[in-house]
């Protein structure tokens, strides 16, 4: 046990590089024995990487069934065009204001009810998704869209909740690898996904996924295209609310584990209901002094990160599909390239488990890297964009050389930032910090999908 103590142990700072506020310095980075009170569980790991898993599936469903989408929505070209746009606005705004006004509720905050009722709208939104894609198909597109965009406000809703809630739960227990294992989490929701859509194409399509058939295509054809829809959209939503009744069970044991540990703790919170137990309200002006180069690093790396979907879906492979293979295909090639990211995105949020990759000490070093990070931006402009010619012809420049590395960056330094929080903070803090960072990565999102317009011309 004292050698995993001793491995996951971060490294101490300097006062003179970030000297957290001098009130409250107790459980800070600075000087506290508080991670030694608090043994590390592998089983904890895993549940909290669930609870992350569980958090992005939602926005990682919604952006894999865009092809689903497409065949509802076909008869109406508006619609069909900008309805992925508002699903993604919709969405990143709702769960931006939900986290700006659960930051604000702290003194009374039950964290353990947010995850779970969380995870419980997510089961029953996902349940109606389900349905729909075998029930009221000769709806309009105009009814399916307001229903869709219902579905995604609630589930922005359930993911700020969650946003919030586990965060700051994971923030309690005093141990950064527990924050880590939730952004660990997010990053393998982030890889099956494209990973099943590429394997699904290349095992059963013909087409390009997300193009609507064309209207001179043959009636039998184009039913059979949406039937196939329709099944890969079911089994998506379905895996959702599997995930989050998995989620709701493991859960149960994380949350008794936790009301033990505040009795151990003699802590006011020890009560046996939490949400009885008034919490110190943190202002989040507090927050952001002792928190600044943190939360800016966490902001700044996700609104730069929004630009990468933008352009990834608009590059195509410089081979010709027709001599090449299949894999070349928009319909193989376009998931390949968000695996690509998505796994350089999980390979740097695991690689901050080992503290000589971790940077949690100097957080004005984060916030230049997260500055850097945006000089990837040019290099997609070298690539092959609407299959229009690249500056360099090469497939594997545009898959190792941009797109793993600008998930791997992402990975690790949001990681970085969001396990450095409780560390700046002083132990009643904790809880707080961790849901105002969790505000952060929403803001980040929300901002860069805004942003993002102004490459969508490109």
């Amino acid at each position: 046990m004292d050698r995993i103590r001793a491995f996951f142990a971060p490294a101490k700072a300097t006062v003179d590089e970030y000297e957290p506020l001098p009130e409250d310095d107790s459980g800070t980075l600075a000087g506290s024995t508080y991670e030694e009170a608090t043994p590390f569980s592998w089983l904890e790991y895993s549940i909290f990487a669930l609870i992350g898993m569980a958090m992005l599936w939602a926005w990682n469903m919604f952006l894999a069934a865009a092809p689903y989408f497409q065949t509802r929505f076909q008869s109406d070209p508006w619609i069909a065009a900008d309805s992925q746009s508002a699903i993604l606005t919709i969405f990143t705004v709702t769960s931006l204001l939900t986290l700006l006004i659960l930051s604000n509720m702290q003194s009374t905050a039950n964290y353990p009810l947010r995850i779970n009722a969380a995870l419980l709208i997510n089961a029953v939104v996902f349940g109606l998704l389900t349905i729909s894609t075998s029930s009221f198909l000769g709806v309009s597109p105009k009814t399916y869209l307001a229903f869709v965009l219902l579905m995604v406000a609630l589930t922005a809703w359930a993911a700020g909740l969650m946003q919030n809630g586990a965060f700051a739960f994971a923030a309690s227990f005093g141990r950064p690898e527990y924050t880590q294992a939730i952004m660990a989490g997010q990053g393998i929701a982030g890889i099956l996904p494209p990973l099943t859509q590429m394997l699904s194409f290349l095992a059963f399509s013909d087409t390009s996924p997300g193009i609507p058939p064309s209207p001179d295509q043959p009636s039998d054809s184009a039913a059979s295209s949406q039937n196939n829809g329709s099944t890969a959209a079911f089994i998506y939503f379905l895996t959702a609310v599997l995930l989050s009744a998995a989620t709701l069970t493991a859960f149960i044991p994380l949350v008794r584990r936790h009301t033990h540990l505040l009795h151990r703790r003699r802590l006011p919170s020890a009560a046996p209901s939490l949400s009885e137990s008034p919490r110190r309200h943190v202002p989040l002006p507090t927050l952001f002094l002792k928190l600044r180069w943190i939360a800016a690093s966490v902001f700044t790396c996700f609104a730069v990160t929004m630009f990468f979907p933008v352009f990834t879906a608009k590059i195509l492979s410089v081979h010709d599909p027709s001599g090449a293979g299949k894999l070349f295909s928009p319909g193989a090639f376009i998931p390949l390239a968000f695996f690509f990211w998505n796994l350089g995105d999980l390979a740097g949020r695991v690689s901050t488990m080992l503290p000589r990759f971790s940077l949690r000490h100097r957080p004005q070093a984060l916030f230049v890297i997260s500055l850097a990070r945006a000089a990837f931006l040019p290099l997609y402009l070298m690539c092959n964009l609407h299959g229009k010619g690249a500056v360099v012809g090469s497939d594997l420049f545009y898959l190792v050389v941009v797109q793993f590395p600008f998930g791997l960056t992402n990975g690790w330094l949001g990681s970085s930032g969001m396990m450095a929080a409780g560390e700046w903070v002083a132990e009643d803090e904790r809880e707080a910090a961790g849901g105002f960072m969790g505000t952060c990565l929403i803001g980040g999102l929300a901002a860069g999908s805004v942003l993002s317009f102004t490459a969508a011309g490109v």
